[in-house]
């Protein structure tokens, strides 16, 4: 936004420009909600917070010389000097300005944008998606975390001009969610990666999950491209004629052929594409799917070597000394995703000749009034996976009544961070997973701390 001028600035968030002193020359480089990363340059949006209101900061940006301060009227009226822009609804208000920036790249380097959600696998899809994409055009794809109301408009605002493809995640925590993202980005292509039972706590049912990950398809305009696997007949209600459906996944669109450990064959719509991949995971295969169908959508035929590079904690291979496998999927955890964290556990232990296998695994959270079932299933599907488990929270718990085989408990990250280092032997696969507020991240650290340091596969 560097070419925009404060008055276009306004315009553009829909914000009533209070001062802009005639120094004040061209437009921000960077925008942020963060008081502490205030600078030349930065455009600083003071938005309402649960403890305090970012407005309250203002005046510290100014003083740290930001270009300019965006947040309500009551603060923006105390503000003296630099430009203060301000309007009734600040978050609104940067939405707007992200929205503006998203048209203009788009007349100006023809951006396209592709949408990601699902139940699980939207973060390591987005992942493919930018080692597919970046060898053919210049291509962004937005952070961890920051797939909200508050942090999709950000990505969209540090996108430099000449991007042409922009990749944004966007994740759902209630209806209408996926809508207002949707309504932000304009995407060109919506992928669905999965629907599974996530969220129930605040959704009640699956059918009400995959409406709400459906608003993505809902608010395409016509002509665009929705991504849906072949066999999710939850989204085919809400699927659309105008739109170019494409489908992944064994007798989709877009599906495998042949594959090897480090070869996968597909047949995109018709068009044969073969990549050299160096991860064996059957859930980055069938994301990899996914991709690959959005990624002809943009006019994009992916080949050659796919350099995945995984969000931390989505289930990284550690290597430590002693021959450990550490498998960090620390991140995030849902019954899907626990399903496949472990059949990559047992393939791991396989594929390395046999080796002894230990899951750790945390609570699933927001499952709703069946949590403890869920967790119990996982302990059933654990028995044939892994040899010993140790199971941490009082959700997880639930797990040992369904496992058969040596098990152990821990009450919170902090007492598995202790107990791990005793268990492990040399030689161990050891999958550590949890949902992202039992911080089994604590975990990792603490066998990483025990000198067992290595490479990153």
């Amino acid at each position: 936004m560097k070419g925009w001028d404060a008055q276009q600035i306004a315009i553009a968030a829909g914000a009533d420009l209070l001062t802009a002193p005639t120094s004040a020359i061209g437009g921000p480089t960077s925008v942020t909600i963060d008081s502490r990363e205030a600078g030349p340059g930065v455009l600083f949006v003071g938005l309402p917070g649960e403890r305090a209101h970012g407005g309250a900061f203002a005046p510290h940006a100014l003083a740290a010389g930001v270009w300019g301060v965006l947040t309500d009227h009551e603060h923006a009226r105390q503000l003296d000097g630099g430009v203060v822009l301000a309007a009734e609804d600040p978050l609104r208000a940067l939405q707007q300005l992200a929205t503006a920036w998203r048209v203009e790249l788009g007349g100006s380097s023809g951006l396209q944008v592709i949408g990601v959600t699902g139940s699980t696998g939207k973060t390591s899809t987005k992942d493919l998606l930018l080692a597919v994409l970046s060898p053919h055009r210049v291509t962004a794809a937005s952070r961890a975390n920051f797939n909200t109301e508050i942090g999709l408009p950000l990505e969209l605002l540090r996108t430099p001009a000449g991007t042409e493809l922009l990749i944004l995640e966007m994740g759902m925590r209630g209806p209408g969610q996926i809508a207002e993202l949707t309504a932000i980005a304009l995407p060109d292509v919506a992928v669905i990666v999965s629907i599974g039972p996530v969220h129930l706590e605040l959704l009640g049912s699956i059918e009400a999950i995959a409406a709400a990950k459906a608003e993505l398809i809902a608010g395409l305009a016509p002509g665009a491209t929705a991504v849906v696997p072949v066999d999710e007949a939850l989204l085919t209600p809400h699927l659309r004629k105008d739109l170019n459906t494409v489908t992944f996944g064994t007798g989709g669109d877009v599906a495998v052929t042949s594959e090897t450990d480090d070869r996968v064959e597909i047949l995109a719509s018709g068009t044969p594409i073969s990549l050299t991949v160096d991860f064996t995971q059957a859930h980055l295969r069938r994301n990899l799917l996914a991709a690959v169908a959005a990624a002809c959508a943009v006019g994009v035929t992916p080949e050659g070597n796919v350099a995945l590079a995984l969000s931390p904690g989505r289930g990284q291979h550690v290597q430590l000394a002693g021959g450990v496998t550490l498998l960090d999927d620390s991140y995030n955890a849902n019954p899907m995703s626990m399903r496949a964290a472990l059949d990559e556990l047992a393939a791991t232990a396989r594929r390395a000749g046999g080796r002894r296998t230990i899951a750790v695994l945390g609570d699933m959270l927001e499952l709703g009034p069946d949590a403890v079932s869920f967790h119990r299933e996982i302990g059933a599907y654990a028995a044939a996976r892994a040899d010993i488990l140790v199971s941490v929270g009082p959700l997880a718990a639930a797990i040992s009544g369904g496992f058969p085989h040596e098990h152990h408990h821990a009450g919170d990250a902090g007492a598995a961070a202790a107990l791990l280092p005793e268990l492990v032997h040399d030689g161990d696969v050891v999958l550590v997973k949890a949902s992202r507020g039992v911080h089994l991240e604590l975990v990792c650290a603490a066998l990483s701390a025990t000198g067992r340091t290595g490479a990153t596969a």
